[in-house]
């Protein structure tokens, strides 16, 4: 995509203008930002989702057993049934690994990295609905695709806002309303983190999230330290073999700090893994039992791909590939694998291709790595037959 070629979606700005100007600074709202668009799911569709074990959702109920009740999935369809006519929201995670039309939104945002976006959720409100004014501490493309809603935009916020005395869910104490729109189908709101918003059904309506994943520096440094510490030997310690008498014993000093920050930055710094960890973590899957795959040899795999079998990724999957030295890295579903870098072509086609078949990966099944390449993601579950 042509960074500096207009997008309707972006209200005819450029990809380079939005992220300059915009991105994580300011809202931006973009009517017909996909014109004349109609819904790939209906209603009653994004219901039946919900009564599903594997998919997470939740009802949010502005007047139940308690101010803005919250209740779990999966449902069922007597609870749909039971319902008040107004004021209420269903909210469906992650639609696109359960729905292909869902998740072919992703191509309208390819100006941003594919291992940022996190999933499409997908709220369906009655009239009068919303789950109170809140922010998110990530991007978010709030896409209108039926009915209309009212948003309205607030204050920057942080942790220390305040908050409702809620065990569930995080609704501001405090609002201050700067601007409101009603948004139509087809016209879409960006907001960036920490921006208080508020959306209420203004009928029966249908509102497309598109969420970001940004790691917390908690997540990062937990997760990677946690990460590291797999690679580190036991005997690796501190040490302070050019330490001088001390002049009082109880006094921890500068020295021994300057001692422990080479010992951090030695480890920490170590851009390999630094790279190997964040693939792998920004790939992780929602739901990665969903990822499974098949047992397979690597004979039968060839000789059924050269019978007409196509091989697509797992909807659930999520895959990436970075250079790390001379080397190249494909990070598949929170795992990752060195690979050489005659390969990166294939690795681009496997990232980015619908499917993969006989005529464009003829080629690299020809070759020993590229081969085997194909048939290991296939096991672990990253790729699978189409007709599966």
């Amino acid at each position: 995509m042509n960074p500096d070629t207009p997008l309707q979606l972006l209200g005819g700005l450029t990809p380079r203008e939005f992220l300059r100007d915009y991105w994580q600074k300011k809202p931006l709202l973009v009517r017909q930002a996909i014109p004349g668009f109609e819904s790939p799911i209906t209603p009653d569709e994004l219901a039946g989702l919900s009564l599903e074990e594997e998919v997470e959702s939740r009802l949010v109920i502005e007047h139940g057993a308690r101010p803005w009740e919250l209740r779990r999935g999966p449902f069922d369809e007597d609870t749909f049934r039971h319902l008040p006519e107004r004021d209420w929201t269903l909210l469906v995670q992650a639609v696109d690994q359960f729905v292909p039309e869902v998740a072919e939104l992703f191509e309208s945002f390819k100006f941003l990295p594919k291992w940022r976006i996190d999933d499409v959720m997908i709220s369906y409100a009655a009239p009068g609905g919303g789950v109170g004014p809140h922010y998110d501490n990530y991007d978010v493309f709030l896409l209108q695709g039926y009915g209309r809603r009212r948003w309205q935009i607030g204050q920057m916020c942080s942790s220390a806002s305040p908050l409702l005395d809620h065990p569930d869910l995080k609704i501001l104490a405090e609002f201050d309303t700067t601007d409101e729109w009603v948004l139509e189908p087809g016209d879409m709101l960006y907001l960036p983190p920490l921006l208080a918003h508020c959306g209420t059904a203004e009928d029966d309506c249908m509102t497309y999230s598109v969420g970001f994943r940004a790691p917390s520096a908690a997540e990062v440094l937990t997760h990677f330290t946690d990460f590291l510490g797999q690679f580190l030997p036991e005997e690796e310690r501190y040490s302070d073999p050019d330490v001088q008498p001390a002049s009082d014993p109880n006094q921890i000093q500068r020295d021994a700090l300057e001692r422990l920050k080479a010992l951090l930055d030695r480890h920490m710094g170590d851009e390999r893994l630094l790279m190997t960890w964040f693939g792998q973590f920004m790939t992780e899957p929602r739901y990665p039992e969903l990822v499974t795959g098949i047992d397979i040899g690597e004979e039968e795999l060839l000789d059924t791909l050269e019978g007409g079998a196509v091989i697509i990724r797992n909807p659930s999957a999520r895959l990436a590939w970075s250079e790390v030295g001379e080397d190249l890295v494909l990070f598949a579903s929170g795992q990752s694998r060195v690979l050489s870098a005659g390969l990166r072509e294939l690795l681009k086609l496997i990232c980015s291709a619908d499917a993969l078949h006989i005529d464009n990966l003829g080629q690299w099944l020809a070759d020993d790595e590229g081969r085997t390449l194909i048939w290991e993601l296939v096991k672990q579950g990253s790729l699978g037959f189409a007709n599966e």
